[in-house]
């Protein structure tokens, strides 16, 4: 499987981060920011099979890098098939409604957020492919503090409760033709070599391609 892993934003410490992707079994995942994705995508179209967004640009995408170019790119994900929306990529684009519509939250606005916070993590749905046959878990993050995500159009997998941290923390969509699996975890290598993250995020890819 090729999997675009989309960065830009947000500093990230890389070779954590390239670990993390290299120990995805039967994925070949290419690292390259916002504006090389879309300046690819203007030429080659649909190279990937799944994208994950990990970048975290504050402008409307077509003031971003790659300008028209990147707008192109973001409007054309609705077609599909799926994509992860990973951690800081949920506060990507704030005034942009279809990555709002994408991420499944209209307020996006964080209110603080909080480094190496001990989380316990619960399993809000077994049932789904994503999570099913965990169990509860413990694991370092960063934590964000704004508005919880609704009930409406959204799947809650996995759930946390904590005095700085929003409750949910995974949770799946479908926007227009295109499956969305949204992750607030993945701060940093804590998290990334977590088994359990790992496990959740390779299953998120998968879902949202249609393997599972």
């Amino acid at each position: 499987m090729k999997v675009g892993v989309i960065t830009g934003g947000h500093a990230f410490d890389v070779v954590g981060f390239h670990r993390l992707f290299r120990s995805l079994e039967g994925m070949d995942c290419y690292i390259q920011s916002l504006e090389e994705w879309s300046a690819d995508f203007s030429r080659a179209g649909r190279r990937y099979d799944t994208l994950v967004f990990y970048n975290m640009h504050k402008p409307l995408p077509e003031d971003c890098p790659g300008g028209r170019r990147s707008r192109e790119a973001i409007d054309s994900l609705a077609e599909g098939p799926g994509h992860v929306i990973l951690h800081h990529g949920i506060l990507a684009f704030k005034q942009d409604p279809v990555w709002d519509t994408m991420v499944g939250m209209t307020n996006r606005t964080i209110d603080g957020f909080s480094h190496d916070e001990t989380l316990a993590i619960h399993i809000e749905n077994s049932d789904h492919p994503i999570t099913q046959g965990l169990s509860d878990w413990e694991m370092v993050d960063e934590t964000y503090d704004f508005q919880d995500v609704s009930a409406d159009g959204n799947e809650v997998l996995l759930t946390v409760d904590h005095p700085k941290s929003m409750s949910t923390m995974a949770w799946t969509r479908q926007y227009e033709q295109a499956r969305v699996f949204n992750d607030v975890f993945g701060h940093d290598d804590q998290t990334w070599s977590n088994e359990k993250f790992r496990t959740v995020l390779e299953r998120g890819i998968r879902w949202a391609v249609g393997e599972i």
